[in-house]
């Protein structure tokens, strides 16, 4: 049976602080239940007691590329109902 498509989470890069231009492309093609999932997920280990301050911008940067697709995708969303209730 083929994985199901909100179970598809692209890794972010290993590189500290940075984010993987092939990782923030995969992010460009979630859905929006995909991306608010990771964001969700990505907000817990934030706010987690046991993050390495080290880990704190790279995992803030990855929020904020699923916080962006979101927002893309409900922008595009509302583009249509717009073109299609004038």
């Amino acid at each position: 049976m083929a994985e199901s498509k909100s179970k598809r989470k692209p890794k972010a890069s290993a590189a500290p602080g940075g984010l993987d231009p092939q990782w923030l492309q995969e992010v460009q093609q979630l859905s929006y239940r995909e991306a608010q999932g990771a964001l969700d997920l990505t907000l817990a280990q934030l706010q987690s007691s046991e993050l390495e301050v080290e880990d704190m911008a790279g995992l803030y940067r990855r929020a904020e590329a699923y916080a962006d697709r979101c927002q893309a995708v409900l922008e595009s969303v509302q583009q249509e109902v717009i073109q299609w209730n004038p």
